[in-house]
């Protein structure tokens, strides 16, 4: 699911495309902000559902085998067990999963090969046969053979690479959550029966978390000048064009907590945006980031601008 951390990355997204736009209209790209969170449930959906494409191949194969010129007899009697498979009937039995596949319109019929490809692979797998061999299957044993599925033949596949890369522009990003969210699914599909299966939530309080991205979005679009300053004012030997924009802008968002989120330890803002500038910006951000905030952040408390309420956050 998606942490703090994820979304905090989803705000950073959210303010670069905002600063790079000749469009400045803060709702529209909140809005936009909130879209790109919804489109990794999105994604989710999608490769739960090509997981399902994968096992209902096993249908498609059988019947190009048993039509074959001169089919054998393994290709008269291929084995269907996968048809059967308890994490897949609990999955396409599951109301919320239905209804996301309407909601998002999903459908592979734009890449008819993939699954295809992606069975084949399976069906080669020394994996894939001794599922076929084992007897005395449980939901918790199908389930093997479909994290096999996803880990060892989807991931793997440089062609469903391909795909979800075109079609979800934050793929790189978000891959490392989708695994997640996964990895959740088949933690909570463990019950027999299927009603009690759920699927991963996008976030654990998406009511909190919804308010915690939007507040931290339009706050520091609000106070984006003076906070600024503040950044100037430590860096007068520096070039204002030799600051990476990616360092600013998680600045102005870590002084942004440090101001306005009363419950959010610093050491926890600080650490947060140290560890996301060493994925979005500059080798050398994470030192210059880091010095900087110090700077800043004693004149903050010298100040009594920084206000942390709860227990052990007293400043």
């Amino acid at each position: 699911m998606l942490n703090r951390r994820h979304l905090r990355v989803k705000v950073l997204q959210a303010l670069y495309a905002f600063h790079q736009s000749d469009v400045r209209e803060i709702k529209q790209h909140e809005k936009n902000m909130l879209g790109s969170i919804d489109q990794v449930f999105e994604m989710y959906v999608w490769m739960l559902s090509l997981i399902s494409e994968v096992v209902s191949f096993a249908e498609n194969d059988a019947a190009e085998r048993a039509n074959k010129h001169l089919p054998t007899a393994d290709d008269l009697n291929a084995n269907l067990k996968i048809i059967g498979n308890r994490f897949i009937l609990s999955l396409n039995d599951n109301r919320d999963y239905l209804i996301a596949l309407k909601k998002y319109k999903v459908d592979w019929g734009f890449e008819p090969e993939l699954a295809k490809t992606l069975f084949i692979t399976l069906k080669n797998s020394p994996e894939y046969a001794e599922y076929l061999a084992k007897t005395g299957d449980t939901i918790q044993t199908d389930k093997d053979i479909i994290k096999f599925i996803f880990k060892k033949v989807i991931l793997k596949s440089s062609l469903a690479e391909q795909v979800f890369e075109d079609k979800f522009i934050f793929w790189p990003v978000d891959k490392d959550v989708l695994q997640a969210l996964i990895a959740k699914t088949f933690k909570n599909f463990s019950s027999e029966d299927y009603k009690q299966n759920h699927l991963a939530e996008i976030t654990g309080n998406w009511v909190e978390d919804r308010e915690f991205v939007v507040d931290l979005f339009e706050k520091s679009i609000r106070f984006d000048t003076p906070y600024q300053e503040l950044i100037a004012a430590k860096t007068t030997n520096w070039e204002p064009d030799r600051i990476a924009m990616m360092d600013t802008l998680l600045m102005k968002m870590a002084i942004t907590e440090f101001i306005n989120f009363t419950s959010i330890p610093v050491k926890v803002t600080i650490n947060e945006y140290l560890e996301i500038s060493k994925e979005f910006s500059t080798p050398k951000s994470n030192s210059f980031i880091n010095g900087i905030l110090d700077k800043i952040l004693i004149d903050l408390r010298a100040e009594n601008k920084v206000k942390k309420i709860g227990r052990g956050l007293i400043e």
